[in-house]
């Protein structure tokens, strides 16, 4: 547990400077320049996810149970995590009316997925990884509206076109890693049963 609890305060601290320090953030990247700080960024950011790989494939070892999910959360999760799938398209893809009118869709799609799995979930490494990353992701998208707040961003184009094509990919992508990813990589089917 404790590599898992160290990757995400690693992980998600680097990810909550703009949160918590946002002013020293960006006197750092200015005195250092945007290429160093994405590459220390970067590394750390690998360094926790390591971390937080590590730590939660030892926890799942000697699980702690805190309560069991009805099996009607499963099927919820599945639903959520695919609408999580096309809020992370939706922050990529240009032109779509999702990024147009969320303006933080990556955020909201992280929220979306660490509730999936809080609500089908009941052990102890569940409720500290997702529950820190929905906790992280709540903190960070109110510190980006309150950013919006403060220096309104231009509006985004969205159309019909890009909408599609971004609802579309996240289907694709949730089925692959629902019927195949996950199960390969977690060693977990979701959809099993």
């Amino acid at each position: 547990m404790v590599y898992l609890l160290l990757g995400l305060l690693i992980f998600l601290g680097t990810h909550s400077l703009r949160i918590v320090a946002d002013d020293w953030r960006s006197h750092a990247v200015a005195r250092i320049g945007l290429w160093p700080w994405k590459a220390l960024y970067g590394l750390a950011s690998l360094a926790g996810f390591a971390l937080i790989v590590r730590g939660f494939a030892q926890a799942r070892l000697a699980p702690v149970v805190l309560w069991t999910p009805p099996v009607a959360m499963r099927h919820l999760a599945a639903l959520l995590t695919l609408v999580a799938f096309v809020l992370f398209v939706a922050a990529y893809v240009p032109a779509n009316a999702l990024k147009a009118r969320l303006r933080h869709p990556l955020i909201l799609s992280v929220k979306v997925w660490a509730l999936a799995h809080l609500l089908a979930n009941g052990q102890l490494v569940h409720l500290l990884l997702f529950g820190a990353f929905l906790l992280w992701a709540i903190l960070d998208f109110r510190a980006a509206r309150r950013r919006d707040r403060r220096n309104p961003p231009a509006p985004l184009p969205g159309s019909a076109a890009g909408t599609v094509a971004t609802v579309l990919a996240g289907i694709a992508a949730w089925a692959g890693f629902a019927l195949w990813g996950h199960q390969h990589l977690i060693g977990v089917a979701p959809l099993a049963g």
